[in-house]
């Protein structure tokens, strides 16, 4: 079983650069308090890490 980890959007996007939004569309969140869950690879770690004021990692699983 792939390791997955569930995030979840805490940040507005409003007002801030447009890399930091176009990284949430890429996660797949656009509205607060949405959590997707997401398999652990360094690519979805990095943009994590990319905007960690508007995102929270809330379960790692498996």
């Amino acid at each position: 079983m792939a390791k997955t980890i569930v995030v979840k959007q805490i940040g507005s996007p409003i007002r801030r650069p447009a890399i930091q939004r176009e990284t949430l569309k890429g996660l797949g969140l656009n509205k607060m308090n949405r959590t997707r869950e997401l398999e652990d690879t360094p690519a979805v770690r990095g943009m994590v890490n990319k905007i960690p004021h508007l995102v929270t990692i809330i379960e790692e699983r498996g």
